[in-house]
């Protein structure tokens, strides 16, 4: 239910997906009355943070009267009524999928990708599509279709990507529920950098079409709970993603978990990415060190994790993506291609003088990668990160050193577990003297996304009171 003292009427917005089941099943509020005060909100905070794509606001009061009756009848399904956003990137029928760059025809998809299937059938009302920077390629709301998307905290800051919309979303209380995607960072680095709970589940564990290697979709929203709820209905199979695991019906909502006599790792330093005046911020060190220090109090056994990214293992990262997006890229006409964002253009072109034999070598570096993460992390029940060294940079940016010939110095804690499989959170750890927050990464192993939540869930417990959500 709704904190002491909330107006039902003014803070509909910042209700949970927890709270807004438990209103509707006792009939003291309606899915209608939920969904105008969430289009209210997204009315009032909008213009400032340019998080939406394809807002539908009458087609969502529709589905709201819709819900409310099924609540009515007694018929309500499992997550019936409650508001949410998906990212563009991830189909919805009659939306066209821009991937954030205004080079790609506006066709309208013809079905629900997997994500917006489920969460569809199972009653959310989705209110829009949120923004993405230029075919996902960048920690950053920066994109050639979008206008520029801007952090709740600060508005002159990032709120991160590739799921920028989403991150913004979330924090701003654009409804509970928000889905992203992630293949180096994309959900954990916007979740941390808004201060909201992301999680990229083990490869896999959500189908997802189109699927290819490294690429998730996972949720993302103010508790962990509320992320819980949407794993119910997100990993339910889905046959057009070949590359799924086979389905689990999973606990997710026993979110229960004795902290004594866990090893824990803590992970400062990536290997990588702290050059190029990209050193790990000194805040964030100390919100991490502070965490760790607090699970070690809960009877947690913390170690040290050595560095384990090397320059190479990135370099050929980077090798393999470039020379993928100049696939798409170099494929289109002069006119097209002057239309992608000049940062994503001079990057791709990187890839287009690549040999074969330098691609190749660029995709063996991912599974040198992916075999490093498991092995530095094999003897320990979780690890403990930084989402990134730094925290929310200039909306203008790019990436936080801007510079498209070192694209990726900043996802070094995060993208190796792409890689591997495995499932990692972003969870807020604090915020700095500025009050931009800080992500805590939680890392488990491979398939263990239960643990990955119920550490999450004992972190937001641990951590105290948090602060108020941003206001406009």
């Amino acid at each position: 239910m709704a904190q002491s003292g909330q107006d039902p009427v003014s803070n509909l917005a910042d209700w949970t997906g927890a709270e807004l089941l438990e209103g509707y099943a006792r009939k003291s509020i309606s899915p209608v009355d939920v969904t105008k005060a969430v289009i209210a909100r997204i009315e009032a905070y909008e213009p400032q943070l340019q998080a939406l794509y394809a807002f539908d606001p009458s087609a969502a009061l529709k589905d709201a009267e819709a819900s409310e009756r099924r609540w009515m009848r007694g018929e309500a399904l499992p997550l019936d009524g409650i508001p949410g956003t998906i990212k563009e990137n991830i189909a919805t029928k009659g939306t066209p999928v821009p991937l954030g760059t205004a080079a790609r025809p506006l066709d309208p998809a013809p079905v629900d990708a997997p994500p917006a299937a489920r969460l569809r059938e199972d009653g959310v009302i989705i209110l829009a599509k949120t923004t993405m920077p230029d075919y996902g390629m960048l920690s950053s709301g920066l994109s050639s279709f979008h206008p520029l998307s801007r952090n709740p905290w600060d508005v002159s800051k990032n709120p991160g990507g590739s799921s920028a919309g989403a991150g913004s979303a979330a924090a701003a209380g654009y409804g509970p529920f928000h889905i992203g995607t992630d293949i180096g960072g994309s959900i954990r680095l916007p979740a941390g950098w808004c201060g909201v709970f992301g999680l990229k589940p083990s490869f896999g564990r959500i189908p997802i079409d189109p699927a290819y290697y490294g690429r998730v979709a996972g949720p993302m929203t103010r508790t962990v709970h509320d992320a819980a709820l949407m794993m119910r209905s997100l990993t339910r199979p889905d046959m057009r993603d070949a590359m799924s695991l086979p389905y689990q019906d999973l606990p997710w909502l026993d979110l229960d978990i004795d902290i004594k006599g866990l090893r824990i790792g803590v992970m400062m330093d990536s290997g990588v990415g702290l050059g190029l005046g990209l050193a790990l911020d000194g805040e964030v060190h100390a919100s991490i060190e502070a965490a760790a220090k607090a699970f070690a109090a809960a009877g947690a056994i913390i170690e040290e994790v050595p560095a384990f990214i090397t320059r190479e293992m990135l370099d050929g990262l980077d090798d393999f993506w470039r020379q993928r997006a100049w696939m798409d890229i170099g494929a289109l006409s002069d006119d097209k291609r002057a239309l992608v964002l000049p940062y994503i253009h001079a990057w791709a072109e990187g890839g287009r003088s690549l040999t074969g034999a330098e691609v190749y070598a660029g995709m063996n570096q991912m599974m040198v990668m992916r075999n490093a993460a498991i092995a530095a992390t094999k003897d320990f029940d979780f690890v403990l990160s930084p989402v990134s060294p730094v925290v929310a940079y200039a909306a203008e940016l790019a990436s936080p050193n801007h510079d498209p010939e070192a694209p990726f110095e900043h996802i070094g804690y995060t993208v190796a577990f792409n890689m591997s499989d495995q499932p990692a959170a972003s969870v807020n750890a604090g915020f700095t003297k500025a009050g931009l927050p800080i992500g805590l990464q939680i890392i488990g192993r491979r398939f263990d996304d239960i643990g990955v939540m119920r550490m999450s869930r004992a972190w937001e417990t641990m951590r105290g009171e948090q602060r108020e959500w941003p206001k406009f």
